[in-house]
């Protein structure tokens, strides 16, 4: 049987701030469409860098909070880039096959959609808690944005990266024709305010990811930025991630005070 983790009762004090995968819903992992005018221009949400490894389940909770602290109207929009341990996710599409070493890792249930994913150190994940009553209450164009904003942010790093539309996630085309993914999308939204969000593979072992079926896609395989030869330093992907923010949702992320 796996581990199975929920969130205990932790406060984000404890956490140092300054920062999916195949259901077949739609492309992306959703949990949640319909128009409203968008105001995207005018909110500047804040900025998140957190060092070092975050327990998963404190991140859940404080997502979960910051989530509701939004739709409240008591709390900004938030772009929290972080890593985590080694561990696997599994979303509401998860199957117990897929599951292939289950003691291997933490293994934490969520309310993501989307399969199975690994998280650990090496792989920038983003949370996005962004409010689409303001942005627009359209979840197919939110995640076609995060989508637009992976593939300008590798093209900033020298990668060409792209969708597919049998498959979630970003793809890159290997020297022979192979392709295999290097960033996954995964997303819940509630009372029209986003969370979870992406997962960009920078310099993780990829070896990790062999104790699960990724996003339940056998056919193909995954690749990080250090396994293509490219810049893997997380600082420059960082500021590669930030500027294309601006380009694609139309708001710069400021850094709180």
């Amino acid at each position: 049987m796996a581990r199975q983790r929920s969130s205990p009762a932790t406060a984000w004090p404890k956490l140092a701030s300054a920062m999916t995968q195949s259901g077949q819903p739609s492309r992306a992992h959703i949990a949640a469409s319909s128009a409203a005018p968008s105001h995207a221009s005018d909110l500047h949400p804040e900025l998140r860098i957190t060092p070092g490894l975050t327990d998963y389940a404190q991140a859940l909770e404080v997502m979960e909070q910051r989530q509701a602290d939004i739709a409240g109207g008591t709390a900004r929009e938030l772009v929290w880039f972080l890593q985590h341990p080694p561990l696997y996710t599994a979303g509401t599409s998860a199957k117990d096959q897929d599951l292939l070493t289950p003691e291997r890792f933490p293994v934490y249930q969520t309310g993501r959609g989307g399969q199975y994913t690994y998280h650990g150190p090496g792989q920038r994940v983003v949370y996005l808690m962004l409010d689409l009553n303001q942005r627009g209450k359209d979840v197919r164009a939110y995640v076609a944005k995060l989508e637009r904003w992976l593939i300008t942010a590798l093209g900033h790093l020298d990668v060409a990266a792209d969708v597919r539309e049998d498959r979630v996630g970003l793809w890159v085309e290997q020297p022979g024709g192979a392709e295999d993914k290097i960033a996954a999308i995964g997303v819940r939204i509630r009372r029209w305010v986003t969370s979870h969000g992406i997962a960009l593979n920078v310099a993780p072992s990829l070896e990790h990811f062999a104790g699960i079926v990724p996003c339940g896609i056998q056919a193909h395989g995954v690749t990080s930025l250090a396994a293509l030869g490219k810049a893997s330093d997380m600082h420059r992907v960082d500021q590669a991630l930030i500027a294309a923010f601006g380009s694609v949702f139309g708001s710069s992320l400021e850094v709180a005070d």
